[in-house]
């Protein structure tokens, strides 16, 4: 898989391990730490900004569920104990992908260049691929605005998010016994307006938290007759206008709740680490795939779901 950028140094790992040193380092300074409760309930510290931007930035393109690492990151600090705050730090899950928004726009720039000029008529390629990508993300976007109430309501919680990691583990490790991933396919450029609807009709699978957008969009991109390079691409640039239109849409709805409850500058610190981790993310994404297999991916969604449901059944949540 030929890589879409390249860096001349390690500025970002570098900034993201003095990120995670901070973060650690405040842990231990914070003078709520004790044995029984290690974090307060009712706050949104610096600290916790940096973890929650640390999980969205790192699982958001990964097939992993960004949404359900976050869900459990909630209850491991111990955020959101009223009605209130359980909203807010809901809106806030979501607001916080604008860190990962940027971080495709970014890395995906020429890309994303190429369909403006499609928009103007400088580009037929690019042409081709917005409407691709719109075709893509209208069924999503209908399916979300009818279901989204529901999904807060029903879905938001760790046991749907548990059988979720583990029956897409359980899907990938399916494909790659089968080969599907490494199946022969067409280049980006060659993704029909129908084709790109069937995966948007997939990508609305992703509503329920923990089944990751990333995941099924790649595997119905794989399955229409993309290869799997071809697939990643096209599924961080839908994500990049899915995961704008849910932000656009939340802040819309709720900003104004995580700002009354979490103030500017948390929600900003947040947003500006999910930025880093994901620039990571999406690189780490890009060179594995490039030599590995997504079995990896699998394994860990089936540990981490199995280790979900246990502190679950054993009332550690």
């Amino acid at each position: 898989m030929k890589r879409v950028f390249r860096w001349k140094d390690n500025t970002f790992e570098r900034l993201i391990s003095a990120i995670v040193l901070v973060g650690s380092l405040l842990l231990i300074a914070d003078p709520a730490f004790g044995l029984v409760e290690v974090f307060p309930k009712e706050s949104l510290s610096v600290w916790k900004a940096i973890i929650f931007g640390i999980v969205e930035g790192f699982t958001e393109f990964l097939p992993v569920s960004s949404t359900g690492h976050l869900l459990a990151t909630k209850e491991f600090l111990n955020v959101g104990e009223t009605e209130l705050s359980e909203e807010a730090i809901d809106s806030y899950i979501i607001s916080i992908q604008i860190g990962a928004i940027f971080a495709v726009a970014f890395l995906y720039r020429q890309r994303l260049g190429q369909m403006l000029l499609g928009l103007f008529g400088k580009s037929s390629q690019g042409k081709q691929l917005l409407i691709s990508l719109v075709a893509a993300f209208v069924p999503t976007a209908a399916i979300g605005f009818v279901a989204a109430d529901f999904v807060k309501e029903e879905l938001y919680s760790l046991w749907p998010v548990a059988t979720a990691w583990v029956v897409g583990g359980i899907i990938i490790l399916l494909a790659e016994r089968a080969n599907i991933l490494k199946r022969d396919g067409g280049r980006l450029e060659e993704l029909t307006p129908q084709k790109a609807f069937l995966i948007g009709l997939a990508q609305a699978l992703a509503l329920w938290p923990g089944v990751s957008r990333s995941l099924v969009t790649i595997l119905a991109a794989v399955l229409v007759g993309l290869t799997l390079k071809a697939a990643v691409e096209f599924s961080f640039i839908l994500g990049f206008l899915t995961l704008t239109a849910a932000t656009v849409f939340e802040l819309g709805t709720d900003g104004q709740q995580v700002i009354d409850s979490f103030g500017y500058v948390t929600p900003l610190i947040g947003l500006c680490v999910a930025f880093v981790a994901a620039v990571i993310s999406v690189r780490f994404m890009v060179d594995w795939l490039e030599k590995r297999s997504f079995a990896i991916f699998g394994y860990y969604r089936l540990a981490i779901g199995v280790a979900a449901a246990t502190l679950i059944s054993t009332g550690y949540f």
